[in-house]
């Protein structure tokens, strides 16, 4: 009998999924992570809260499966939060989860559950999947595309892969939650957590500032020439692309094009200086080949939800990878993940620069 650590958030997917797989007749621990100590509240939903792991021990109990709780916060904190700061310090906007992902919550937790509690896989309630393409494993697209979060998967080490299970990946949220309220799981109704967990709800400018990790700075806004046009209320505040909340009374709209964070400066500009015929990466996290790029279906995501970008051609210059667009699109944030696919298979992924 195989043994599946279910890593058990104390959400209705992940219980789910511990559910089926005990149907299965797999031999199903779960394991729950402690990576706040940021409290629930009826209005904020934190992921991984003290709550969340009373639920999970819950669930456990209710399916009758052993389940472990790893205190790992300061791990969590070392990880994706300074990360997070770091990254905001130098006027980028960073993919806190993707980073989460690789370093904490299923990188490193299949090598722990591998290494110290002799499992066979590790099993999630994300809706995607494992498949092949040219006999190298990837992760592919859910069924349910309102749900797909294989974007957030796209640093993941390759060799990670071969320990992880995906339960839903042929399933709707509709269709878990079902399943919760006919075997009476005691989560069955639990309200979905932030996307970013640790900011509780709160923008990421609000909780540097009001955590004090990271303090604004007022500064000019500028246009591409030169001409200031406003005052900001510190870079955190802003991201490319952004129209709203700009603060400037000007003859057309006005779009944020770039950040300069050595001079703190918000560069703006009108909608068609936005667009781009190219995105660069650093060095790529890639699932197959090098030379599985050179697939014609290849296409791109800059953000979580965002419709997939198609592309014409890769050119690499040293450790860089530029991505050329088949049609211009808006310029993708710097410090995002760029997921890289072939159809609905994702290959890998990088840091936008």
């Amino acid at each position: 009998m195989k043994k599946v650590a279910v890593a058990m958030s104390g959400g209705v997917d992940s219980s789910v999924s511990a559910l089926l797989l005990k149907e299965k007749g797999f031999d199903v621990i779960g394991i729950t992570l402690k990576m706040t100590s940021i409290s629930c509240s009826t209005d904020i939903q934190v992921c991984c809260s003290p709550e969340d792991v009373k639920d999970a021990r819950r669930v456990a109990t209710y399916l009758g499966i052993e389940h472990y709780v790893l205190d790992w916060e300061d791990i969590f904190r070392k990880k994706v939060i300074e990360y997070f700061v770091r990254e905001y310090k130098k006027g980028k906007t960073p993919n806190p989860c993707a980073v989460c992902n690789k370093e904490v919550k299923t990188g490193l937790l299949v090598k722990y559950a591998r290494d110290i509690l002799g499992v066979d896989y590790l099993a999630t309630g994300h809706y995607l999947g494992i498949d092949q393409l040219d006999g190298y494993n990837v992760i592919k697209r859910g069924k349910d595309k309102n749900k797909d979060q294989s974007y957030f998967m796209a640093l993941l080490e390759k060799e990670i892969l071969d320990y992880l299970i995906f339960p839903l990946k042929d399933m709707t949220k509709e269709e878990t939650r079902k399943i919760a309220e006919d075997f009476k799981i005691p989560v069955a109704k639990k309200s979905e957590s932030f996307e970013i967990c640790f900011t509780a709800g709160k923008t990421p400018a609000e909780y540097l500032q009001e955590t004090g990790l990271l303090q604004a700075e007022a500064g000019d806004i500028i246009l591409k020439d030169g001409k200031k046009v406003g005052v900001h209320k510190g870079l955190t505040n802003y991201t490319i692309g952004q129209r709203r909340g700009l603060g400037v009374a000007w003859k057309e709209p006005l779009y944020v094009i770039d950040k300069d964070p050595e001079r703190n400066i918000l560069i703006v500009g009108r909608k068609e200086e936005l667009l781009t015929d190219y995105v660069d990466t650093g060095e790529l996290n890639l699932f197959v080949p090098e030379d599985l790029l050179q697939k014609p279906d290849i296409s791109v995501q800059g953000r979580y939800r965002q419709k997939p970008v198609k592309i014409k051609k890769i050119e690499k210059t040293g450790e860089k990878y530029r991505f050329y667009f088949k049609t211009p699109q808006q310029k993708f944030a710097s410090g995002q993940v760029l997921a890289v696919y072939s159809d609905d298979k994702l290959l890998g992924g990088g840091i936008i620069l």
